[in-house]
């Protein structure tokens, strides 16, 4: 029976040829490592390379908002210049009218009336006394007023009617007809009176004349009622001339009058 040779020398030849496979194996595997470490390279360095087989997912594109533009503030405009006017041109500015002082009509009813007992136009130097001043007022109390009338101014109203009227005098014995006020105040049958009026208002009495209702009949009183005149500024121009009143239908309008002195 044969032997089977296992010396060194005999074994030396297998060995050499499974050193060579090792070897081979060896670089192939190596190869294989650095294939593999150059690609992942490749992918790490961009992902969406085409040899990646799990490429990551594609990102959406970032929205672009529209770049704030500053809205300019409103530009005022270049400063206004007048341009110079004719003065031809001009239109001529209206000026001021003087309103005048009375502004309540005036009565159309005129009543003739007996002079020696209305109109006062006795002057200084003709017999008559003549009016002294009073505390320095320059209206004083005509001579011989109050004076006791029936209502020849509303002589339609009869007896239905009480009142007390006159006028105001100037220097010349003209009758003042606008710018006085006639204050009538007082109490009449317990209640209280306190009117204010102005001359000119009627033209009853003749040109400047007042007048004031007291009642719709005649009622009896004694030193209760007073008028007086006042200037604009509702200063006295006269004391406060007290008169009496009458329930008779004839006395039924007192007529008081005023000269002016100073």
């Amino acid at each position: 029976m044969d032997s089977f040779d296992y010396s060194d020398e005999a074994l030396q030849p297998a060995r050499d040829s499974a050193a060579v496979i090792w070897n081979i194996l060896t670089v192939i595997v190596l190869l294989m490592t650095f294939c593999v470490c150059v690609v992942l390279g490749l992918f790490m360095i961009n992902p969406q390379n085409s040899f990646n087989p799990y490429p990551p997912p594609t990102l959406p594109v970032e929205a672009e908002f529209p770049t704030a533009t500053p809205t300019p503030k409103s530009v005022l405009p270049p400063t206004w210049t007048p341009a110079p006017t004719d003065p031809a041109t001009q239109t001529p500015q209206p000026t001021n009218t003087a309103v005048p002082t009375n502004t309540q009509p005036a009565v159309t009813a005129t009543v003739e009336i007996p002079a020696q007992t209305l109109l006062p136009t006795d002057t200084p130097g003709d017999g008559q006394a003549t009016p002294t001043p009073t505390d320095g007022m320059p209206f004083v109390l005509h001579p011989g007023d109050p004076v006791a009338l029936n209502n020849i101014g509303h002589s339609e109203l009869g007896c239905k009617w009480m009142g007390v009227g006159g006028r105001a005098f100037d220097l010349t014995g003209a009758p003042i007809e606008q710018g006085l006020l006639v204050q009538l105040g007082g109490t009449l049958n317990g209640e209280l009176v306190d009117n204010l009026g102005m001359i000119g208002m009627v033209s009853t009495y003749g040109p400047g004349g007042d007048e004031f209702q007291l009642g719709e009949e005649p009622i009896e009183s004694t030193q209760t009622l007073w008028v007086q005149l006042l200037d604009q500024a509702m200063l006295p121009l006269s004391e406060q001339i007290y008169f009496d009143t009458f329930s008779d239908c004839d006395k039924n309008l007192i007529l008081i009058n005023f000269n002016q002195i100073r």
